[in-house]
């Protein structure tokens, strides 16, 4: 069982930049793979971004490749999304997510574990 919070969202201005962050219970976190979704207002929830559990891979959607970077810190049981060159179109709620395997995916149906989400709002 792991349990998901997400830090509080924010408020920021298009091109700012916010850093989410994830903080995992249970002492098998290094063995999840870790993702990121959103979701916006009347819209399905969309993947963003997952890491494996050692850190060595990433997997981005394409509309977020080359402004977000997704890290972990299994020391501290933490995962991270550090968004920059943020979009209007980037404002929803994001959520974290934990994945009891090995390989990434992009499927939300993939993931057990949920956070309660977190607003990210970005202004034009």
């Amino acid at each position: 069982q792991v349990q998901l919070v997400e830090s509080e969202g924010g408020l920021v201005q298009a091109g700012g930049s916010l850093r989410l962050s994830c903080a995992a219970s249970g002492r098998t976190f290094s063995s999840y793979v870790m993702g990121w979704f959103r979701q916006a207002p009347g819209k399905e929830r969309e993947f963003v971004a997952a890491i494996s559990w050692s850190g060595s891979s990433t997997l981005y959607a394409d509309s977020v490749k080359g402004r977000f970077t997704i890290s972990r810190d299994n020391a501290k049981n933490m995962v991270y999304l550090q968004m920059n060159s943020l979009k209007p179109e980037d404002t929803a709620v994001y959520f974290c997510a934990a994945r009891p395997a090995v390989g990434i995916s992009v499927r939300q149906y993939d993931y057990a574990y949920w956070g309660q989400g977190t607003q990210v709002t970005v202004s034009s």
